[in-house]
């Protein structure tokens, strides 16, 4: 028979490798967010920035997201120690900032804008993808659109709820703005038949 000690070793959430290392809101890593954001100039997002642990992220280290003013990062970089850490919530940073800087105009996320927000955080030369071992979920790709225009095709795992237009013929033919005579077409999915 086991004794109480023994399933309290057996059952130890600290010890279980299917639970995450941390997760939801990190205090620490929010106030040295707003730290560095009002030392760069960005006062005005700085109080509403937000960084949460999230064991949903799968295959991406981290993730920014702007309108919300939230940095997520995977629980699975604390196996790759506080360095990686770091890197990844300065890389995070680096998105808000930039687009902070910017306004309301939309910019490539590692582009010029990002990479001189990079150099302002202390992090010049930070590559745009990370070379962690995080596994890469393949996803069948059920539904098939395509452009009536150019005959692009573009695969897509969730069915398109809305009107969806090519990009590159809205850009060619009508200066970036959505165009109904390019909207894509279902081809092979549920609907399609």
């Amino acid at each position: 028979m086991l004794l109480l000690r023994q399933l309290e070793f057996l059952f130890d959430p600290a010890r279980s490798v299917s639970s995450p290392a941390k997760r939801g809101r990190d205090e620490t890593l929010q106030a040295r967010a707003r730290d560095l954001l009002c030392s760069l100039g960005a006062g005005a997002i700085a109080s509403d920035v937000q960084v949460a642990w999230s064991g949903r992220l799968r295959s991406t280290a981290g993730r920014a997201d702007y309108r919300r003013k939230l940095i997520t990062l995977n629980p699975r970089l604390c196996e790759h120690g506080e360095q990686e850490i770091e890197r990844t919530f300065l890389h995070e940073l680096a998105h808000l900032l930039a687009q902070s800087r910017v306004g309301r105009r939309r910019i490539p996320p590692h582009g010029a804008h990002w990479r001189k927000a990079c150099c302002d955080l202390g992090i010049a030369g930070e590559a745009r993808c990370h070379a962690l071992p995080f596994p890469v979920q393949r996803r069948r790709r059920p539904y098939l659109y395509r452009c009536p225009k150019c005959e692009r095709e573009f695969p897509r795992v969730q069915e398109i709820r809305r009107g969806l237009a090519c990009l590159a013929c809205c850009r060619r033919f009508n200066r970036g703005r959505y165009d109904r005579r390019f909207q894509l077409r279902l081809v092979s999915g549920s609907r399609a038949a």
